[in-house]
């Protein structure tokens, strides 16, 4: 317990959980657009379940993140994914008013979407917390399991604005494009192309952030009307 005497120890805490709270906005975004359209007592068990789960993978791919990114074409197709994920939290509806199997195959769906949507957005993020831990083990842990209740915190406070203000689904919508795009321009291979253009970082972002509120809002007109009850 001779670390917790150590000065650099809470200094490297400090650090590693203000990373989180910055880096915990987009994981908070998806793990909100995925389980909007959940019934309540489905939405909780969606955000807690993704979340710690998200924090999982996230220590994880600590370990492995420096290796995952020097990989050519991995942020690639991590990006389009990204892309793909957007389009379908825009573009689908709400179920909560469906029968109990097909609500539970919804959380499921929702989970899922969660954890794959993490993992790509991790492999970033995960350097700068490693880099703030310095090699300790425990502060990487403790820092990382205070995020938990941030995301959780982020994802139900998001939940219940865009039950207010609708708006706020395309927003978020197009920040994981924004993501997704910031991924795929990002990868080892395209490295000499953005070296002598550097706007197309953010082109790439900017295009994914429009792809995904375009695209997205378009499958929503081509959806049918549900019927109405007799």
């Amino acid at each position: 317990m001779e670390f917790l005497q150590d000065a650099d120890f809470w200094i490297g805490l400090v650090k590693i959980i203000w990373i989180n709270i910055i880096l915990s906005g987009d994981n908070a975004v998806v793990i909100a657009l995925a389980a909007r359209s959940l019934p309540p007592e489905q939405q909780r068990k969606a955000v807690l379940f993704g979340s710690g789960a998200a924090v999982v993978m996230r220590i994880g791919l600590t370990v492995v993140a420096a290796q995952l990114l020097a990989m050519p074409y991995l942020q690639i197709i991590g990006g389009l994914l990204l892309l793909w994920i957007g389009v379908q939290l825009l573009s689908e509806g709400d179920d909560g008013d469906e029968g109990e199997a097909k609500e539970h195959g919804s959380m499921m769906a929702a989970v899922r979407t969660i954890l794959i949507a993490d993992l790509i957005m991790s492999l970033d993020n995960v350097i700068g917390v490693a880099a703030a831990a310095k090699g300790s083990t425990v502060l990487l842990m403790l820092g990382l399991a205070i995020s938990i209740p941030l995301v959780v915190f982020g994802s139900t406070l998001m939940i219940k604005l865009m039950g207010r203000f609708p708006v706020i689904v395309v927003i978020g919508a197009g920040l994981i494009g924004w993501v997704g795009g910031e991924t795929l321009v990002s990868d080892v291979a395209l490295k000499d192309l953005l070296d002598g253009a550097h706007w197309l970082h953010y082109a790439g972002a900017a295009g994914g952030a429009a792809l995904v509120v375009g695209l997205g809002k378009y499958l929503q007109t081509r959806q049918p009307v549900p019927a109405e009850s007799v």
